[in-house]
């Protein structure tokens, strides 16, 4: 509450406002890296725990099919979510995509949802055919 007061009272004083820039877009990239990282780290696990796994099914000749497409599946949407990610990188590189409008995080072009915060990117429209009311007479 203190830091508001203390903002309040620079801006009474005319005290220069700090300007949003580059500063949370930097931020947002760098948490972008690390989740890369993370992701990278656990998705080797997951390939090196899933090769061994079945390595060791082979040699006791016993396949347990759904432990292995369990484990599989996991590694797959880890990799989809870790190629996302890579992608939003290479887009803000490039400077492609946008700034979330809720949490200022990056995005690629085309992105429904924000991948930090899960808010729309895209601008809802009403259709008209669903506000004018059915049967106007209009045949």
């Amino acid at each position: 509450m203190s830091a508001l007061t203390d903002r309040l009272r620079d801006r009474r004083r005319g005290a220069p406002q700090a300007v949003p820039g580059p500063a949370p877009r930097l931020q947002a990239h760098a948490e972008l890296r690390a989740r890369r990282d993370a992701l990278a780290e656990e998705v080797a696990e997951l390939t090196w725990d899933l090769g061994g796994l079945t390595y060791e099914m082979a040699i006791r000749d016993h396949f347990r099919l759904d432990v292995l497409i369990r484990r599989a599946a996991a590694l797959q949407e880890r990799d989809a979510e870790l190629g996302e990610v890579e992608r939003l990188l290479a887009a803000a590189d490039e400077g492609v995509g946008g700034d979330c409008r809720s949490c200022g995080a990056p995005h690629s072009r085309g992105a429904v949802y924000c991948w930090k915060c899960g808010q729309p990117l895209m601008p809802q429209a009403a259709s008209a055919a669903l506000i004018e009311p059915m049967g106007n007479g209009a045949a």
